[in-house]
């Protein structure tokens, strides 16, 4: 009896216990507010693993001149920059590329010219380098004999070592999921879809980010194009 009654006590005192926690927890600071998020980036959409049915080479002036392509190429630096906020007190400083070049509104018409076969030259004073190269492409009604209309478009570029590949002011990605858009790993190709049904004057505004690495090796060569290519599939 006297067990079922210590029973009791401790069940009201638990009772009591309860709106005392809820209101230090509500009493408690919020967690600082979360820097307001940017629109989400577009989906990353696989492409096909058959071999193409066509495919044009863009570092040849052939096959940039069939999609109306000027390559433009430019260094990127790191810059200091401002840490973010919530940042941990030891931190006091941070840092940023500069330019970002991978939007669509981006004004490289300042950028030296380069020809097609030049995208193959090995850029940069080696080490941590990081290099712009962008082109408009313009989707023709045909490529030789091949009719483009309602084909999937897909962008291959393999750069030594990584690359990053906007679209349209754009870099399709999701965390978790395989993302072509984004590093493939060590001199791997990025094949990046960029439109399921083309149509004749679609166009596509492409910045690729060259990077060399491994970056905390710090190595001793360049960051160059390997391959360039848009592959059809019908």
């Amino acid at each position: 009896m006297r067990g079922l009654h210590y029973g009791m006590l401790a069940a009201c005192a638990a009772l009591i216990a309860v709106p005392l926690v809820v209101s230090e927890l509500s009493a408690a600071p919020a967690p600082p507010a979360a820097a307001p998020a940017g629109p989400p980036p577009p989906e990353p959409v696989m492409p096909p693993s058959l071999p193409p049915s066509y495919v044009v080479d863009l570092m040849t002036a052939q096959g940039s001149s069939a999609f109306n392509a000027q390559w433009r190429t430019m260094e990127a630096k790191i810059v200091d920059a401002k840490p973010i906020d919530g940042h941990m007190p030891e931190y006091k400083t941070a840092y940023d590329i500069s330019p970002h070049a991978g939007g669509a509104d981006f004004n490289d018409s300042a950028w030296p010219k380069i020809e097609s076969k030049d995208l193959a030259a090995r850029r940069s004073g080696g080490h941590v380098a990081f290099i712009w190269y962008r082109s408009n492409l313009t989707i023709p009604a045909k490529v030789g004999d091949f009719d483009t209309t309602g084909a999937i478009a897909v962008l291959r570029v393999l750069v030594d070592d990584y690359a990053e590949v906007w679209v349209n002011g754009q870099m399709p990605r999701k965390s978790g999921y395989p993302s072509p858009a984004t590093i493939q790993g060590l001199n791997m190709p990025n094949r990046v879809v960029l439109s399921q049904s083309v149509k004749p004057g679609d166009k596509f505004q492409i910045a690729v980010f060259g990077i060399n690495g491994p970056i905390s090796v710090a190595p001793a060569n360049t960051v160059w194009f390997r391959e360039a290519r848009i592959e059809f599939y019908k």
